[in-house]
C-alpha cells in the first residue's frame, strides 16, 4: 500500500495536487492500481525481481535472425566518422571540402522550394518528383550524352540505396553476381547480402577483364573510372560486356560515381549510351559534386523495370525527401548546378596537381601513383613495403596525426588475385586545401621513413 495523497504531501512539503497528479499518471501507465475505498498499491508484476541479476551485454542478439541478418553479421563494417583521425590531415576518399559547397545557391533553391506552398502536405511519387526527374533527364543528356525518359529516372537516397534496390530486385539467394576485383566493397556487401554468390573478376590497366566473365545474373562495374585503380573500360570491352549480358540474360549496373571529374582525358560516353537491349542500369549521385550528406542519387533503369523500382522504393522509405529534391531540381534548371560542377572540377584539378607534385617531391620513386587522370582520389603503391604491413603503417600514421587508408578492403576476401605484393593506399584529396595536402605528404614521408627503419 502507498501512503495517502494527503500524508505524502505533508511528508514531502509539496502541494497535495502535485501528489494527486503523480498518482494519476502512475495509475494511467499501469504502475499503480486502486480499488474503491482503498489506498493505491503497486500493480502486480511491476515490482523488483526476487533474484536480481546483472544484465550482461551479449554480442549476439537474442532470438531468431533472418538469413539476411546473419549475412550482415559476417560483413566487416567500414570505419565510422567517430573513427576518423582528428589530427593534422586525413586523406580519406569521399570527403569534400566545405568551402566548395554552393551555400548561397543551395539556400536560394531551398527558400524557393519552401515558398511554393502546396495545397496540402502529402506523400510524393516514390520514383521521385516529376520536376527533378525532368531536370535530371536534361542534365544527363548534356553531361553524359545519355538519352532516357523521365519515367526511367528513379531518385534514391544516395547511390548505396540504388545499389541495394538493384540487388534486391535482380538477385535471388544462390544467384551469381560478378564485380571488379578490386572494387567498391559496399557494392560487394550489397550484392552478397541477398544471398547471391559474388564472383570477383580481375581488372588491369583497362578495367574489367571482360574475357574472364563467368555466367551470372548481374555485373557491377565502374567503366568510366574503375574504382579504385582508375582504368577506363575501352569500347571493345564495353561491347563484350553488353554481349555477355545479352547472352546470359543478365543486367549490368554502371556506377558512374565520379563521372563529372575528368582532367587529362576527354569525357567518356556512358555504357548505357551503347546499350540497345535494355541491360544496363545507370547509377549516379551528387555525393561527389554537392555533398555526401545530402543523400541524393538516381538510377536510370530500363523502361520495363521502372514500375518495379518505384514499388521497391515505396516499400523501403516511401520516397526521398521532397524539399531536397525540389532544391536540386531548381539548381539544375537554373544552370547553377552545372556552373558549380565546373568550379568544383577546376578546384579539385588544382588539388590533384598539388598532391601529385608533393608526392613526387617528397617520396619520389619510393611510391608508384596510378589512377590520377580522373576522379577525386589516387592509388599510391608503396614500393618495397609488403602488403601485410599496411595495418601497422596506418596505425603508426594515426599516432602521428595522419589519416591514410589501405587499398586492401577493396579486394575480395580470400587468396589475393592479381594483386601486387606491396602495400597500397587510396588517397582522397577533395576535402583538403593546398597547405594540408603538402603537410600531409611530408608527414607520410616521415612516417614511412621511421616505419622502415623500425
Amino acid at each position: 500500500m502507498l501512503p495517502s495523497t494527503r500524508s505524502l504531501a505533508v511528508e514531502w512539503g509539496v502541494s497535495r495536487t502535485t501528489i494527486t497528479l503523480a498518482y494519476e499518471q502512475l495509475i494511467a501507465e499501469g504502475y499503480l492500481e486502486v480499488r474503491q475505498g482503498a489506498r493505491a498499491r503497486v500493480a502486480q508484476g511491476v515490482g523488483a525481481p526476487r533474484s536480481p541479476t546483472k544484465r550482461q551485454a551479449s554480442p549476439t542478439p537474442p532470438g531468431h535472425l533472418s538469413a539476411f541478418a546473419r549475412r550482415l553479421e559476417g560483413f566487416v563494417a567500414p570505419s565510422s566518422p567517430a573513427d576518423r583521425v582528428p589530427g593534422v590531415v586525413d586523406f580519406r576518399y569521399g570527403d569534400l571540402s566545405v568551402e566548395d559547397f554552393p551555400v548561397l545557391a543551395w539556400k536560394k533553391a531551398i527558400d524557393s522550394a519552401l515558398l511554393r506552398r502546396p495545397a496540402r502536405l502529402r506523400y510524393g511519387d516514390p520514383g521521385g518528383l516529376p520536376v527533378l526527374r525532368d531536370a535530371l533527364q536534361g542534365y544527363l543528356w548534356r553531361a553524359r550524352g545519355l538519352r532516357c525518359e523521365p519515367e526511367q529516372v528513379i531518385v534514391v537516397n544516395g547511390s548505396q540505396q540504388g545499389l541495394d534496390l538493384c540487388a534486391r530486385l535482380l538477385l535471388d539467394p544462390g544467384d551469381r553476381a560478378v564485380m571488379e576485383n578490386p572494387g567498391y566493397h559496399l557494392a560487394r556487401q550489397a550484392l552478397g547480402a541477398t544471398g547471391a554468390e559474388v564472383l570477383p573478376v580481375a581488372v588491369d590497366d583497362d578495367g574489367l577483364r571482360t574475357a574472364d566473365l563467368p555466367p551470372a545474373r548481374l555485373a557491377f562495374v565502374t567503366p568510366s573510372h574503375q574504382f579504385p585503380l582508375g582504368g577506363v573500360l575501352p569500347a571493345g570491352r564495353r561491347r563484350e560486356l553488353l554481349a555477355w549480358a545479352q547472352h546470359h540474360d543478365a543486367h549490368v549496373i554502371e556506377d558512374d560515381y565520379d563521372g563529372e571529374y575528368r582532367y587529362d582525358i576527354s569525357p567518356i560516353p556512358s555504357l548505357l549510351s551503347m546499350d540497345e537491349a535494355g541491360r544496363v542500369i545507370y547509377l549516379g549521385t551528387v555525393s561527389k559534386t554537392l555533398s555526401p550528406t545530402l543523400r541524393l542519387g538516381y538510377l536510370v533503369v530500363p523502361p520495363g523495370l521502372s514500375h518495379l523500382f518505384s514499388r521497391a522504393k515505396r516499400l523501403t522509405d516511401r520516397h526521398t525527401p521532397g524539399l531536397e529534391q525540389e532544391a536540386l531540381a531548381t539548381l539544375i534548371a537554373s544552370g547553377a548546378y552545372e556552373r558549380h560542377v565546373r568550379r568544383a572540377r577546376r578546384r579539385n584539378g588544382e588539388r590533384r596537381a598539388i598532391l601529385l607534385s608533393a608526392l613526387a617531391a617528397t617520396l619520389g620513386d619510393t611510391v608508384t601513383v596510378i589512377g590520377a587522370e580522373a576522379g577525386l582520389h589516387v592509388v599510391v603503391w608503396l614500393n618495397g613495403l609488403a602488403r601485410d604491413q599496411e595495418g601497422a603503417l596506418i596505425a603508426r600514421a594515426r599516432d602521428a596525426g595522419l589519416g591514410i587508408h589501405p587499398i586492401t578492403p577493396s579486394y575480395a576476401p580470400g587468396p589475393p588475385m592479381n594483386r601486387p605484393e606491396m602495400a597500397g593506399l587510396v588517397m582522397g584529396y577533395a576535402g583538403l586545401d593546398a597547405p594540408a595536402i603538402e603537410r600531409g605528404t611530408r608527414l607520410l614521408r616521415d612516417v614511412l621513413r621511421d616505419f622502415v627503419r623500425g
